[in-house]
């Protein structure tokens, strides 16, 4: 009997040393995720979205860029934390026959101009000085924020770019160029003036892989649409629009970024393979070289995502005993503007005290008495003055 109870008190300080291990080791696994957290230098998120063309025929580039802009919006990305440069207005083309919408989908399903895009750049402000210059932050003072890409040490920033290009150059309006050096040269400039923590850099258009061969900074992953002596080939023609809508390589990055949402988990790995050669017909391409971190540990939301405050604990909260201090508390609140006496117009609405400014002084206007006194003075300075027999001149 004595050897059963030591045995059954031995298995229970065994199973209690288990539990406890156990415990430590959870916590210790939460503070280590804590601790990767915060050392990842990794608190907020910017994109710069540019369109390079002009002209109706064009169209495709500006519902790339919009279609980007509006995944980067729905994931998170707020249009505080979103440079917008569009070369040229096609929901407001005359040629355009549903005038305020830019489409990327054929049939007109899907409108991606949208109710509220707010366009930083358009039209001949889209520069090559004016890209270079919100890059590296040389911009003058007078540059409203909008206008201004405020990121730093922390910040990732995904910059996707498309339009016409050739073996090292993308064209800006068929009027002038970048070339992969001047751009690689910039992302340099942001990493000594500490503009970014990492940096997500995509391309779409003729040998964009060549764009990204001069690339010498750290902590740049670059994806292109076609390798060098590959055109990168339109998508999706609408009769009723007249022109291409997309091009193949964003509309397909557009297709699986639709699948996406701020909890997902899918990485970098996963965009990579979104449109192999049989449905691109060129060949994209990627860089990962500079990068510090595995591709297959950089979750898509890294770049088209926001970055959200948490705090990890261990403690238990009790939500329930919160909610019912809450409720108690509405109702105290209700039962005592139950009680207050109705308030009078002037004070529920006290406008001078609103605009902080003193009441506009009222006009001054004689009482009544004084104006009738006034008349009887006048009457009789008159008969004072000229009698009773003057009257029949005056009537």
């Amino acid at each position: 009997m004595a050897a059963t109870y030591c045995l059954g008190r031995a298995m229970a300080a065994l199973v209690g040393l288990l539990l406890l291990l156990f415990g430590s080791l959870t916590a210790g696994r939460i503070e280590d995720q804590a601790e990767q957290f915060f050392r990842s230098g990794h608190t907020n998120n910017w994109a710069v979205l540019v369109c390079t063309s002009r002209f109706w025929f064009n169209y495709r580039h500006v519902a790339n860029t919009l279609s980007v802009y509006r995944s980067v919006k729905r994931l998170g990305i707020p249009d505080s934390h979103i440079v917008l440069m569009l070369a040229d207005d096609m929901a407001c083309n005359p040629r355009n026959p549903k005038p305020a919408t830019v489409f990327s989908h054929k049939n007109m399903e899907l409108n991606v101009y949208g109710d509220d895009v707010e366009v930083d750049y358009r039209s001949y402000e889209v520069t090559v000085e004016n890209f270079l210059r919100v890059l590296t932050g040389r911009i003058p003072p007078s540059t409203p924020r909008s206008k201004r890409l405020l990121s730093d040490d922390r910040s990732n920033i995904l910059i996707y770019m498309t339009g016409h290009g050739g073996n090292g150059f993308l064209k800006f309006q068929d009027s002038e160029e970048i070339t992969n050096i001047e751009l690689a040269d910039a992302f340099e400039q942001m990493w000594q003036k500490r503009r970014y923590n990492e940096l997500l850099f995509i391309i779409d258009t003729c040998q964009g892989a060549s764009m990204y061969e001069r690339f010498y900074s750290p902590n740049i992953m670059a994806l292109a649409s076609s390798q060098v002596g590959e055109d990168s080939l339109s998508h999706q023609p609408d009769p009723a629009i007249g022109v291409h809508l997309m091009d193949r390589y964003t509309f397909y990055v557009l297709e699986f970024l639709e699948e996406i949402n701020p909890a997902s988990q899918n990485n970098m790995n996963d965009l990579f393979q979104v449109c192999p050669k049989s449905l691109c017909v060129s060949t994209p391409g990627h860089r990962t070289d500079l990068f510090q971190r595995d591709p297959k540990n950089v979750l898509i939301t890294d770049f088209f995502g926001s970055v959200r405050k948490v705090e990890i604990t261990t403690e238990t909260v009790s939500l329930q005993l919160d909610s019912e201090i809450m409720e108690s508390r509405y109702k105290e609140e209700q039962m005592g503007e139950e009680l207050m006496e109705p308030l009078k117009y002037a004070e529920q609405l006290p406008v001078a005290q609103i605009i902080h400014q003193k009441p506009k002084p009222k006009d001054w206007h004689p009482p009544g008495g004084f104006i009738l006194g006034l008349w009887a003075l006048i009457i009789m300075v008159f008969f004072k003055t000229y009698g009773i027999k003057h009257m029949k001149f005056i009537f």
